[in-house]
């Protein structure tokens, strides 16, 4: 089976309760079997929208990385962060070698 990406393209908009977010997200992302590739680092905006922040963690599968949005663990911290971020996040399969 494949593996997975998560990309999340974020911009916070309130930083204290996005690091009670981002805090919570890490451990429930870990927990089921994701690993961060990126994680606000540097980045060049070539096309679309701008958003500061840009996250990509890979996950085993697709199906890890969806039942993880939907984990009690990951849905706790993403109370943190509504309201204090605008967010796109997509779950993408990778490439066969």
């Amino acid at each position: 089976m494949p593996a997975a990406l998560w990309i999340a393209n974020v911009e916070v908009t309130d930083a204290e309760a996005y690091g009670r977010y981002a805090a919570l997200a890490g451990p429930a992302i870990a927990k089921h079997g994701g690993a961060f590739l990126a994680r606000g680092g540097r980045y060049v905006q070539l096309e679309g929208r701008d958003r500061a922040r840009n996250v990509v963690a890979r996950f085993p599968s697709v199906e890890a990385a969806v039942a993880c949005y939907h984990s009690p663990e990951y849905q706790a911290a993403l109370d943190h962060a509504r309201g204090a971020s605008v967010r796109d996040l997509v779950v993408v399969e990778e490439a066969a070698p």
